[in-house]
């Protein structure tokens, strides 16, 4: 349905609900790169395939990264569904070019649906969408309140 999306000034709303991240991200980043401003809301319903124990896992050890002078310095970690997602989408587009930086100040992602943006339509991807039943998936909602995150 997406694929026929066209340049507009109005923001394309995307509701994330049973979305697989990686393929949700990589659909949002096209047209980020199209120039479209996108929203995604209801980020902590997607969905992440694989075990629950072997997701959480991954994502621990990959807390356990930081600097060696001082923590503080960083890398930061996104614990939130939203940011998770924001990460995400950002690691698909360019970094060093002025397309991929632009692109990324083009998108918002939410928690649940705002006043604002409730009367926009909302797309989903077809080929984004889980196939199999929801309890072979992970939440991004579950994934976050594991690993830090305070609602």
């Amino acid at each position: 349905m997406a694929d026929q999306v066209v340049k507009t000034d109005r923001p394309i709303v995307v509701d994330a609900t049973n979305h697989i991240a990686g393929r949700l991200a990589s659909n949002v980043a096209k047209l980020l790169l199209q120039g479209n401003r996108v929203s995604i809301v209801n980020c902590e319903n997607i969905m992440i395939s694989g075990s629950r124990s072997n997701i959480i896992k991954e994502y621990r050890d990959f807390l356990k990264i930081a600097s060696i002078i001082n923590p503080k310095h960083g890398p930061y970690h996104p614990r939130r569904p939203d940011t998770i997602l924001t990460r995400m989408i950002r690691g698909m587009l360019p970094r060093k070019k002025t397309s991929g930086l632009e692109a990324h100040k083009r998108l918002r992602t939410y928690i649940g649906t705002p006043k604002e943006l409730g009367s926009f339509e909302k797309i989903k991807f077809e080929k984004a969408m889980i196939t199999r039943a929801s309890a072979n998936y992970t939440t991004m909602a579950n994934l976050g309140r594991t690993i830090g995150w305070t609602e």
